[in-house]
């Protein structure tokens, strides 16, 4: 069984649901402190022709703080609206506004959990199979700390094998996963693109738009395009 975690970010790019794609289980990494000018909150659409930084407003968000116990701003409408207009005429336009105006308008206030929600969301839509959890509900031992801590979690959950973004080469070591039982893996994308109205194409953009000018069948063979090493 391969498991997987990420730290929860709002409405990403499509690899990282290429990484929910290529696990069994999916761990929303939320009881880990907030990383400001990090992603968890903030992702690029196109909007005018080019890449344009959304940010979900937060109340008092301090890296002090773990991700779930931040609760979000009041600025979801504006960025709906926003989000609405740049794709308005997009080919898949029909087809994924509804999906993200559930998203918007989800009455929950927690951070962790309205982005666990939407990612939920996206998932499906996408027909992604994996089961997506909060490490938060897991009982591990939170004294262990980066690898260790990761490992403990891949024991818990069952997994024989953990896939990782491809920016841990640098930090994980498979020689000590390993010495855990357990095989670990780097997910690398392939490159990735598609027509964006009549645009230079722009890449690594939010999973919005990414759904907003492909269907999802198309979609479905994107997030098959990458390797395991």
């Amino acid at each position: 069984m391969k498991a997987a975690i990420m730290q929860p970010y709002f409405l990403p790019y499509i690899g990282y649901f290429q990484l929910i794609n290529a696990a069994d289980v999916f761990v929303v990494y939320d009881d880990v402190n907030y990383i400001k000018q990090g992603w968890i909150n903030r992702n690029r659409i196109l909007l005018n022709g080019a890449s344009y930084m959304f940010t979900l407003n937060l109340k008092g968000a301090s890296s002090f703080k773990l991700i779930n116990g931040i609760e979000i701003g009041g600025n979801k409408e504006r960025l709906f609206k926003t989000i609405s207009q740049a794709y308005a005429k997009a080919p898949f336009y029909n087809d994924a506004i509804g999906l993200l105006e559930g998203i918007f308008g989800s009455s929950e206030k927690n951070l962790a959990y309205f982005i666990a929600d939407s990612i939920k969301a996206i998932s499906s839509h996408l027909n992604i199979g994996a089961e997506i959890i909060l490490s938060s509900k897991i009982e591990k031992n939170n004294d262990l700390k980066a690898d260790k801590k990761v490992i403990n979690i891949c024991k818990i959950l069952g997994a024989t094998h953990y896939v990782n973004s491809i920016g841990g080469e640098k930090l994980y070591s498979k020689e000590t996963f390993l010495d855990g039982g357990i095989n670990l893996e780097f997910i690398r994308s392939k490159p990735i693109s598609y027509r964006q109205f009549n645009n230079e194409f722009v890449e690594w953009l939010s999973i919005v738009d990414v759904m907003m000018f492909n269907p999802v069948e198309a979609v479905r063979e994107m997030l098959d395009q990458y390797e395991l090493i």
